[in-house]
């Protein structure tokens, strides 16, 4: 089971491929604040919906200094049917392996319909200009979670 993270805690820092297959880091950021949301399947009807908010919103958190990253461990081709079929502005990334899910406490038991199974948790993990984690939030529900997050940064 992976640690979740904690406010303070350095970002684990990652590079994986967007929709297109160009490499995205972490330390791509650096001087930013970043949300990293994790979810776990591309076009579902709950991950639809936080990408359309999340996408919705972008220009209200970038103007705020903002950028967003979406991972899910969704193939890169899948993104971008995923980003062409609903217009998505964020930017997705590819986490096939895992790897990342894990380093970030987003990847493990959960309660899906009462039952225990293991599976990314879906979370957002909002990282400061420096690349400390400034907030970590986990079992978020898709919808209204933007809107939570847009109200708890002051934005």
């Amino acid at each position: 089971m992976s640690e979740r993270l904690q406010p303070g805690d350095v970002a684990p820092a990652f590079t994986l491929p967007d929709a297109d297959g160009n490499e995205v880091s972490l330390s791509d950021h650096k001087g930013r604040k970043v949300i990293v949301y994790f979810y776990p399947a591309a076009l579902t009807p709950g991950c639809t919906k936080q990408a359309c908010d999340f996408t919705d919103n972008l220009e209200v958190l970038a103007s705020a200094g903002y950028d967003v990253i979406g991972v899910s461990p969704d193939k890169p081709e899948k993104l971008a049917k995923f980003r062409e079929k609903e217009s998505l502005k964020v930017t997705l990334v590819a986490d096939p392996d895992k790897q990342v899910l894990e380093a970030y406490g987003a990847f493990g038991e959960k309660k899906l319909y009462g039952k225990t199974v293991v599976g990314v948790i879906r979370s957002t993990v909002v990282v400061d200009e420096e690349g400390k984690v400034e907030r970590a939030l986990y079992n978020v529900k898709a919808t209204g979670h933007v809107a939570k997050i847009l109200k708890d940064l002051g934005i």
